[in-house]
């Protein structure tokens, strides 16, 4: 689209000439007769540039200049002044208005066209910049708004599903979907007793406590949490962030809650509690996705997969972390140490299931 010039002359002649001199160069020339039209021309429709006279009846040329740079709309828009007078004083005059240049009469075509072409390059450059600064703008707050959406879903989900959610995608990550998980379930050995003979604020700083080591050790893993049941927590690895090594990360991240909680341990034995962490892992299919109703809804997993990382997880002792075959040859080669449990006859399997057992350093 050709760069529409605003010519402002109380001169029926100057006008035309300066119309068609612009119109036989390819601009599109709109003409003002008073500086009153030409504010209301410019107010109507965007300009790229104003040929402004300086002596008019009304508004001069210079009242014209600061009304445009008064406004935020306009304060970048060219203004060349054309002018017969004294071209040193009206320079200053101008100047101090905010005009870009000068133009004498009578005016000379090819500094006239020189004038405009530089102009009109000039503002083609802000206008490039202003929209750079747009944009930058729009990106800067919906990066705040996704922000602020995916801090309050970290509340409800896991890190990683969170940021799926907020991102979007080809796939939506709570719709029902079967994906192979690695699954990790643990509670502390001692809590039932603990519960019925401690304070309730004793119990609640106790969770607190070990919900925050918990916690902490699951997002380093890049473990989806799936729920807090008391000291019960379920994890597992490889939905809805895939990964290449769920049994392994699931394994060592077991090992250091064992370790962190030995520390906890020591703590609240002090205070008269006597607590230890059991694990079970397991591995297997699973159906996952949204869980629950309008206004609460969980990201759960449903399978065998998970009760059986449940029951290993109960036949667990203190300090212990009972593995699925499928779990333990997957690590085979991982540098992490197995050794056979027992067959356990878990509840709802009809054979037994025989479970390994992942070898937990001891403390020095």
């Amino acid at each position: 689209m050709s760069a529409r010039i605003l010519v402002v002359d109380d001169t029926p002649a100057n006008v035309k000439l300066l119309v068609d001199l612009l119109g036989a160069r390819g601009y599109s020339p709109v003409a003002a007769a008073s500086g009153e039209e030409a504010l209301a021309r410019i107010a109507e429709q965007v300009t790229d540039l104003v040929l402004l006279d300086i002596m008019m009846p009304g508004l001069s040329g210079y009242d014209v200049c600061r009304r445009i740079r008064a406004d935020p709309a306009t304060a970048l828009l060219p203004v060349v002044l054309c002018t017969s007078l004294d071209p040193k004083q009206e320079r200053i005059h101008g100047i101090e208005a905010g005009a870009d240049d000068f133009i004498p009469k009578p005016i000379n075509q090819q500094e006239l066209f020189a004038r405009v072409k530089s102009l009109l390059r000039i503002k083609a450059l802000q206008d490039e910049v202003k929209a750079w600064n747009s944009q930058l703008e729009q990106r800067v707050q919906e990066q705040l708004a996704q922000m602020e959406r995916l801090s309050r879903l970290k509340n409800f989900f896991s890190t990683q599903l969170a940021e799926a959610i907020v991102s979007g995608g080809a796939d939506d990550p709570l719709k029902s979907h079967r994906r192979e998980i690695t699954v990790v379930f643990l509670d502390l050995r001692g809590f039932t007793a603990f519960t019925e003979t401690a304070d309730p604020e004793e119990v609640m700083g106790v969770l607190r406590e070990y919900h925050a080591a918990m916690g902490e050790l699951i997002l380093a893993h890049e473990g989806t949490l799936e729920r807090f049941t008391g000291d019960g927590i379920m994890i597992f690895f490889n939905d809805p962030v895939v990964v290449a090594d769920p049994a392994a990360r699931a394994a060592r991240m077991a090992l250091q809650m064992q370790q962190r909680t030995r520390v906890l341990a020591q703590g609240w034995r002090k205070r008269g509690y006597e607590l230890q962490l059991g694990i079970g892992i397991a591995t297997g299919y699973a159906t996952i996705g949204a869980i629950g109703f309008e206004g609460r809804i969980d990201y759960g997993a449903i399978g065998n997969v998970t009760n059986l990382a449940a029951r290993l997880c109960g036949e667990a002792k203190g300090g212990e972390i009972l593995l699925a075959p499928r779990v333990a040859a997957a690590l085979e080669g991982s540098g992490l140490a197995v050794q056979s449990a027992a067959q356990f006859q878990l509840k709802g399997f009809a054979r037994p299931v025989a479970a390994s057992r992942l070898c937990v350093p001891t403390a020095e």
